[in-house]
């Protein structure tokens, strides 16, 4: 069992930044994929980021191509996803989440298979 701790979500204005943090206290997950979707209310879980646990490839969702970016650092079992140009309609539930995921496979939430509590942000406008 991984169990995925989410932290640094808030209130920003559109505009600003937040970088969105994941760790997997006592446990290493250097060989498993670590993504990051959302959640709107009254919408589905989408995908947002993911980073493969081969060679660190990182895949991001076209909304957010360009101002987010998702890192790791395995000796810290740390997963970032740092935001900026924040718009209103980034406003969402974040979810870490992690998992033995083929590259093919890493933008659906279906085969991942620890998820953290989500950590709330909004974006005012």
């Amino acid at each position: 069992q991984v169990h995925l701790v989410e932290s640094g979500g808030g209130l920003v204005q559109a505009g600003g930044s937040l970088r969105l943090s994941c760790a997997a206290p006592g446990r290493t997950f250097s060989s498993y994929a670590m993504g990051w979707f959302r959640q709107a209310p009254g919408k589905e879980r989408e995908f947002v980021a993911a980073i493969s646990w081969i060679g660190g490839s990182t895949v991001y969702a076209n909304s957010v191509k360009g101002r987010f970016t998702i890192s790791r650092d395995n000796a810290k079992n740390t997963v970032l996803l740092q935001m900026n140009s924040l718009k209103p309609e980034d406003t969402a539930v974040y979810y870490c989440a992690a998992g033995i995921v083929v590259p093919t496979s890493i933008q659906s939430p279906g085969k991942y298979d620890y998820w953290g509590q989500g950590t709330q942000v909004t974006v005012s406008s």
